[in-house]
């Protein structure tokens, strides 16, 4: 693993070493700066953060509990690979997660959850704005999470974010090759749930979070379906 890979984080506090690296391997997982399939080598990364090989190990073990790294049978771990075979299963479980959280949400929501969901939509409108995909997906994330906070199911919050993070490693490779500036629809449409989720309007949360998903899936399936071939004179 090249140590150029690690982001630097910030200091990190006594007993937190499992935390530390849990979150530092995760977000350079999500944003690929480690990529799909690359190697994780322990001893070199216990050397770049200055810690024992055990909160390493215990960090890799929750990684691996969200998919996110394979132990492979010689006991080495690598970057789980994005089955974009089974992607149609993924996008019926997103699209799932997508509209039952948010018609929770338009149920139990209180003004504090209002307070906090309209917080990340700033911070995701901000992303738009200043045309930075890395982190519009990172708040895109944070929004939908906190809609899912909103709808007080513990085990749809859990399962929804595992989908996100996943979700985010492919928006991550299709903005990578994205041309056109991000679109200002994407802040309209959280606007629009914003706003049903206020009126506590649960088909109408409904149906803006299908439509919401659906344009994220159709994002993907257009960009693994583009022909990416190169003439080549012979």
């Amino acid at each position: 693993m090249d140590k150029k890979l690690i982001r630097p984080v910030p200091e990190r506090k006594r007993g937190q070493g499992v935390k530390y690296v849990y979150e530092i391997l995760r977000d350079n997982i999500l944003d690929l700066v480690l990529p799909p399939g690359s190697p994780i080598d322990e001893i070199q990364l216990a050397e770049r953060l200055s810690m024992s090989r055990t909160p390493i190990r215990e960090a890799l073990v929750k990684l691996a509990s969200e998919g996110l790294v394979t132990t492979l049978p010689n006991r080495s771990t690598m970057v789980s690979n994005i089955d974009f075979l089974n992607l149609h299963t993924f996008f019926d479980a997103m699209t799932l997660m997508y509209r039952v959280t948010t018609r929770l949400a338009a149920e139990n929501r209180t003004d504090d959850d209002l307070e906090i969901i309209r917080d990340h939509q700033l911070k995701f409108s901000d992303a738009v704005q200043a045309q930075d995909a890395l982190t519009m997906i990172a708040t895109n994330r944070d929004f939908h999470a906190a809609i899912a906070e909103a709808g007080k199911n513990p085990y749809y919050t859990s399962l929804f974010c595992r989908l996100l993070d996943e979700g985010r490693r492919m928006l991550r490779i299709y903005y990578s090759s994205f041309d056109d500036q991000l679109p200002q629809r994407y802040v309209t449409e959280h606007d629009d749930i914003i706003a049903a989720i206020e009126a506590q309007d649960v088909a109408a949360a409904d149906k803006l979070a299908s439509q919401h998903a659906d344009q994220i899936v159709q994002q993907i399936q257009t960009f693994m379906a583009r022909d990416r071939r190169r003439p080549i004179d012979l």
